[in-house]
């Protein structure tokens, strides 16, 4: 894949393959490849610190592939009828952040949040909705122009953290995270993470990884999780 600078964010972008087209009915069961990410950048660049980065031990162990990852180490629970997510909470790091629902731009690739507002997530409104069977696929600036945003820590994220989906119907679906792995935006493994689970599980997707003022993040970072509570 090549970058190409978007003169309207000023920030790098991956160009993504073509998008195959599938019935809306079988939302549940898509391999959602071309939901390719850009670098979500817009810092300016004189920060002292970067976002926090996972660390091997967060990563999947065992036969986890570039086609999926390994399955939940607990079963999760019997999934949710479908409902839109209107907040996500992460305690641990401090997210309580509304949702507003994402499709695809005129290249095809994942929309951003509105980056004039940096407590802001994204969930892609074409695929399954959190508790729903199969990947629910939600992102998040790392940051923008007026400093860290909605996902800045989600690097911080460790194994058995709890992610909370508040949904329109009322109910939140809990997950818990099985593994953080950070990719290269050149090695992204869109098999691996729009991979159409076999039971009730997320993504969480942010930029990662080192980062320079001329490029943008070279990386994206990846929160796998897993249905385990409903209330």
């Amino acid at each position: 894949m090549t970058q190409r600078q978007d003169p309207l964010r000023g920030r790098p972008n991956r160009t993504p393959p073509r998008r195959r087209s599938r019935r809306q009915g079988r939302a549940a069961g898509l391999l959602l490849l071309p939901l390719l990410l850009g670098a979500w950048m817009m810092w300016d660049g004189s920060r002292t610190s970067q976002p926090p980065e996972p660390s091997a031990a967060q990563a999947f162990t065992g036969p986890s592939t570039a086609i999926a990852p390994v399955p939940a180490p607990v079963p999760s629970l019997k999934p949710l009828p479908p409902s839109p997510p209107v907040r996500v909470r992460i305690p641990v790091i401090g997210v309580d952040a509304p949702v507003t629902a994402l499709g695809l731009d005129a290249t095809g690739r994942l929309a951003t949040p509105d980056d004039r507002n940096r407590n802001l997530a994204g969930w892609y409104r074409g695929g399954v909705t959190p508790g729903q069977l199969g990947t629910a696929i939600l992102d998040g600036h790392v940051d923008t122009w007026g400093g860290p945003a909605v996902f800045y820590n989600l690097g911080s994220l460790r194994k058995g953290h709890q992610v909370q989906l508040l949904r329109k119907d009322g109910r939140t679906a809990v997950f818990s995270v099985d593994a953080v792995e950070v990719y290269a935006k050149d090695r992204f493994p869109s098999a691996k993470v729009y991979h159409a689970a076999p039971d009730a599980e997320i993504r969480l997707i942010t930029c990662g990884g080192s980062y320079t003022r001329a490029g943008g993040y070279n990386g994206n970072v990846v929160v796998y999780a897993h249905l385990v509570a409903t209330r």
